[in-house]
């Protein structure tokens, strides 16, 4: 008589390791440098490529699981926001500033990024880091998607949202983000794993997706909530894919460890300028404010990352170059952004405008010892200018870092009332800088970034050749539509009106 035997379930590591490691395979025709030639390229020595582990154990079937259900949910979500006038929930037509510019500089660099691992995981060996590559190249492409989908009901309302495609590659304040993914993904797949891994999603990512998402729930804004915190679950796996590819490195050779120290001082200082964006979104840009940048700083960026750095230390990992220059600038970079986005308004698809009194005494809350000093009398000399019918506006172009592409408005360390401004020479032309830390960047790559897209001298080249106004059209941009001046905007008039209907008819 034949006993029926129960098949034994196979415990997660194991059906893991049957479901990645196993199904790789050794090179036959060709070696393995010819079949992953740029492995080597960077000096990182790997002697065991099983030696990667993903914590997580996420295989294929489980991924796509729940990557559904969170679909599910998000579009439920997003219908009943449009289904039911969600637009018009928002505390203020201002906020939709940030909205426009998180579409236009942040949602494509989750596209770059969905780009960069599908390369790298072609790159790695090891068959986990290609499965990990893989789904986080999957993740990426998805943020992207829902975060278009999300913000697409107020294209139907608004203006500035309609060509980000084309301003990601044309406007001038998205080359800063642009810049950031061209640098990393024309990288080594190590130098791209520590660029996004730990840079972009550990730096970046808590500090955008965490606090500002607050903002968006505390404004009324629940299609960007739904798809930030739909997005978050899957950026805690790719900061841990991050760490671990980090430690993966320290551990497999002593020799790694100066190569990877560089890159973390690279590109915490790469990561941290973009940052400046998201600075001037949370403190000027939400008419209701959950926490300053200051304080989003402290949280996200000070205590997690010294947490991060404190862990590292038993490897030879120390905080970046750049962590105490950050450390000071944090109380002075979002509102030297908020005065360069002003004065060069005309210029960008969204609009600007002059902090009220209420702003300003907010503000002076949080930076006690900088924004009543530095920064207040700034805005109200500017808020004169205004009332006598002479906006402060600058149509000079602005000077560009040839690392990050910001304009030159940040301060010298130690001395908030002097510009910092450093250049250098190569090859008999002059490159200019905002900081130490982008000339150091540029000196130790100089060909790489003399190679550096840059909007100010686009305008002198085709199809501009100098002109403004075809510039605006090249763009996609409606002078005094798309940007400008908030106060009368058709913004503000169509929310106001749409919104006073709305509160009538019920």
């Amino acid at each position: 008589m034949d006993v029926k035997v129960t098949k034994k379930k196979l415990a997660l590591k194991e059906k893991y390791k049957l479901l990645t490691r196993d199904l790789g395979w050794d090179t036959s025709y060709h070696s393995k440098d010819e079949v992953f030639p740029y492995v080597n390229y960077e000096g990182i020595k790997v002697h065991d490529w099983d030696k990667w582990e993903d914590p997580f154990r996420l295989t294929m079937d489980s991924y796509w699981k729940y990557q559904a259900e969170k679909e599910r949910k998000f579009y439920a979500i997003i219908d009943a926001h449009a289904q039911n006038n969600g637009h018009l929930n928002i505390t203020d037509a201002r906020y939709l500033s940030a909205l426009k510019i998180f579409l236009q500089a942040i949602s494509p660099g989750e596209y770059s990024a969905h780009k960069g691992f599908a390369r790298v995981g072609r790159e790695f060996p090891g068959v986990g880091t290609q499965v990990a590559c893989q789904m986080q190249a999957i993740d990426e492409i998805r943020h992207a998607q829902t975060q278009i989908h999300a913000m697409s009901n107020y294209n139907k309302y608004y203006n500035g949202f309609h060509a980000f495609s084309d301003q990601r590659d044309r406007i001038w304040y998205t080359s800063v983000a642009r810049s950031f993914f061209d640098d990393a993904m024309s990288a080594g797949p190590f130098e791209f794993m520590i660029a996004i891994g730990f840079s972009f999603e550990y730096v970046l990512t808590n500090l955008l997706f965490v606090p500002f998402m607050s903002g968006a729930a505390y404004n009324g804004d629940m299609a960007t909530v739904t798809f930030g915190f739909s997005a978050q679950s899957d950026e805690a796996r790719h900061m841990t894919l991050g760490l671990e590819c980090i430690k993966f490195m320290l551990e497999q050779d002593p020799a790694n460890l100066p190569i990877v120290q560089g890159w973390i001082d690279k590109w915490f200082w790469r990561g941290f300028r973009v940052l400046g964006l998201v600075s001037t979104m949370m403190d000027y840009m939400l008419p209701k404010r959950v926490m300053s940048w200051r304080e989003a700083f402290e949280i996200y960026g000070v205590e997690n990352g010294g947490a991060l750095f404190n862990d590292l230390a038993r490897y030879g990992i120390r905080a970046p170059k750049g962590w105490n220059d950050a450390a000071e600038a944090i109380d002075h970079m979002s509102h030297q952004f908020m005065l360069g986005l002003y004065q060069w308004s005309f210029g960008t698809s969204f609009h600007s405008w002059i902090p009220s009194d209420d702003d300003m005494d907010w503000l002076s809350k949080k930076y006690p010892t900088t924004f009543d000093k530095y920064y207040r009398p700034r805005w109200d000399h500017i808020k004169k200018l205004a009332a006598a019918g002479t906006p402060f506006k600058n149509f000079g172009l602005a000077k560009l870092c040839q690392t990050c592409q910001l304009p030159v408005v940040f301060t010298e360390p130690g001395d908030p009332t002097l510009s910092c401004h450093r250049e250098a020479v190569y090859k008999d032309e002059k490159y200019h800088f905002c900081s130490d830390h982008c000339q150091e960047i540029f000196a130790n790559e100089p060909e790489k970034y003399v190679q550096a897209w840059l909007p100010m001298p686009q305008l002198f080249q085709e199809p501009n050749n100098g002109d403004v106004g075809a510039w605006m059209d090249w763009v996609s941009l409606q002078d005094g539509v798309d940007n400008g001046d908030y106060a009368g905007s058709q913004d503000q008039v169509n929310f106001e009106k749409w919104r006073g209907l709305a509160t009538t008819n019920q």
